[in-house]
């Protein structure tokens, strides 16, 4: 049987002490399989923006135990962390991160230059995935001169550019309008369907209804893993 690509074993995550201490996660128990289609919901507090710190290696519990792609991520090194989340992990955010400076090409490349991938090699692969992602056409673009759809477009292809296992989207369609969203979503699913693990977290039900399975959060729990 193939191992989960994200495992949570009870996981506890506390800020502070005392009378400041914040139970951010408590005793959460979760799995997302390979290739999975699932979206992370719950109100503001509830505690899915510190899951998804954890499931992108970005910050570690305070008990419990989190194995990515079979590792416990706590046994790593920041260079092994460094390395999964340059990898193995595709991340989008709300907000795009471009670089202004950049083109649409370079900014695909940059995961690329991390991960030690020749100057050609780098603007084939990216000039592919733009292409992939709709942007064939706007290779030289810079962020200011495309829609924020089309640089969103750009964020997906610079988080897949290095063949990640899972794609991890923190509320991407939270600054697009409807038909924008609806276009985001629909290659979320393509490269789902390619065989990358998509997880989304989001605010927004008529997004996660789009997605396969539904972890809903409350007050630092995982309440239920719903299917639509």
């Amino acid at each position: 049987m193939a191992v989960p690509l994200i495992q949570f074993f009870n996981i506890s995550k506390v800020y502070g002490t005392g009378n400041t201490e914040v139970k951010a996660l408590w005793n959460v128990d979760m799995q997302i399989d390979c290739g999975e289609y699932c979206s992370i919901m719950g109100p503001s507090g509830s505690g899915k923006s510190t899951a998804m710190n954890m499931i992108g290696c970005l910050d570690q519990p305070t008990d419990g135990e989190y194995r990515f792609d079979g590792q416990n991520v706590a046994k790593l090194d920041e260079n092994e962390l460094a390395i999964i989340r340059n990898q193995k992990i595709g991340f989008v955010f709300q907000q795009f991160h471009l670089l202004s400076h950049l083109s649409a090409l370079e900014n695909v490349e940059q995961p690329m230059m991390y991960a030690g991938v020749k100057s050609k090699e780098r603007k084939e692969r990216a000039a592919e995935v733009l292409d992939q992602v709709g942007l064939g056409n706007r290779l030289n673009n810079r962020p200011n001169q495309l829609s924020g759809g089309q640089q969103q477009r750009v964020a997906i292809a610079r988080a897949i550019v290095n063949n990640p296992l899972l794609l991890l989207a923190d509320e991407p369609t939270g600054a697009l309008d409807t038909q924008t969203t609806r276009d985001v979503i629909d290659i979320f699913f393509d490269l789902n369907q390619s065989g990358i693990t998509v997880v989304m977290i989001t605010h927004e039900p008529e997004v996660a209804r789009l997605t396969n399975r539904v972890v809903w959060f409350r007050d630092g729990e995982a309440l239920n893993h719903s299917l639509w």
